[in-house]
Order: structure tokens, then C-alpha cells, then sequence
């Protein structure tokens, strides 16, 4: 799997750090759509699919949860995100979902490509045949 780790900058100051990213330093793809989850309750899961196009980054941003990703002969990667400064990118054709959601928290996703509904796989076994 292509899936990967992306450290970002981190300004250490003691006032409060800051992290930031550009698109042609840390994004390996030009950003199209940001959204976020929160208030996940306890005990749900979210995603619980893959794109057929679209490129992803997670970012956790305050909290914690894990990124599962799943290979067609159904073999499980982790990723537990827990800190602001790195996130996880997802490339195209990536069968993922978020579970172990922490208290409060908040799941920043930059996407390639704006929303389109026909860019989703959402049948795994649909899925395992591609």
C-alpha cells in the first residue's frame, strides 16, 4: 500500500507551537476540499470506503482516532493519529474508515478533488474486484 506518514513543520515556541502546510512542500497533490469530523459518538465508525480518484490526507487536529486500512484480500493496517503535526495520506483506490474516536476529537481531511458522489466506492466486495 501506498499509504504514508506526512511529518509537517513544527515551530517550536514556547508561547505554543505551529504547524503548517503548503501544497507543493508537504501535499503531494493541489488541495480541492477541506472538510472536518467531530462529535463522533462513541463507539461509531466513519468512512467505510474508497475513492476511485481522489487523494486524501487525515490529519487528527485535536484528539485522537485510527485510520483502518483495508487491502482487498482483507488484511488490516492501523494508523492511530494523534498529533497535529503529521497525517496520513490515503491515495486513490484505498479501502479506509476511522474508528476508536477519543472525546472531542477533530478529524481535519484535505482532498484532491471537490465532491462527487460517483467517485465513491462504498461496496467492499464491489471493491475487491477492481
Amino acid at each position: 500500500m501506498d499509504c504514508r506518514i506526512i511529518q509537517f513543520p513544527k515551530i517550536f515556541d514556547p508561547r505554543g507551537n505551529l504547524t503548517f502546510l503548503q501544497n507543493s512542500d508537504q501535499v503531494p497533490f493541489e488541495i480541492q476540499r477541506v472538510f472536518w469530523t467531530y462529535d463522533v459518538p462513541g463507539g461509531e465508525t466513519r468512512g467505510g470506503h474508497a475513492y476511485f480518484k481522489q487523494e486524501e490526507i487525515i490529519i487528527a487536529l485535536g484528539g485522537s482516532f485510527d485510520v483502518v486500512i483495508t487491502d482487498k484480500e482483507g488484511a488490516e493496517t492501523k494508523y492511530s493519529l494523534n498529533r497535529s503535526y503529521y497525517g496520513l495520506y490515503i491515495p486513490a483506490m484505498t479501502w479506509r474508515h476511522m474508528e476508536n474516536f477519543s472525546t472531542n476529537s477533530l478529524g481535519l481531511h484535505l482532498s484532491s478533488s471537490v465532491f462527487d458522489e460517483a467517485d465513491y466506492l462504498r461496496d467492499f466486495e464491489q471493491y475487491k474486484s477492481f
